[in-house]
């Protein structure tokens, strides 16, 4: 990342990195940065049959706490209400198995941040 880019684009540059990751283990993009009324989804993949929403969190110092962190209980809940609602305008996937995915990003994506892929990540 290029000094003095803005948080948007530190956003959008984590997003392409961590897409880039997941279509390299074998999932594909159904939709990116899909909004509605009740949120956004960062990406919408397929993994097999299973619909897989994709939360993408960077950071890039973890002084107010890790990416992973960031996803609170609070958060999760908003991306479940937006998931719900994916699923009904694009009925599509209606009938699919689905799963909530996080991935971490700490450090500047331009130059090999650490990345970590969660999968399941909101079961107990």
């Amino acid at each position: 990342m290029i000094p003095g880019n803005t948080r948007r684009t530190a956003g959008q540059e984590a997003e392409a990195y961590a897409l880039r990751h997941l279509q390299k283990h074998g999932l594909q993009l159904i939709t990116q940065n899909w909004s509605c009324k009740r949120g956004e989804l960062d990406l919408v993949m397929l993994d097999g049959d299973t619909v897989v929403f994709v939360e993408v969190r960077y950071r890039r110092h973890a002084g107010w706490g890790g990416a992973l962190e960031s996803v609170d209980a609070r958060k999760q809940e908003k991306l479940t209400l937006a998931a719900q609602w994916f699923l009904q305008r694009e009925s599509k996937w209606a009938d699919s198995p689905c799963r909530f995915d996080v991935v971490a990003i700490n450090g500047d994506p331009g130059n090999g941040p650490a990345l970590n892929w969660l999968q399941n990540a909101f079961d107990s």
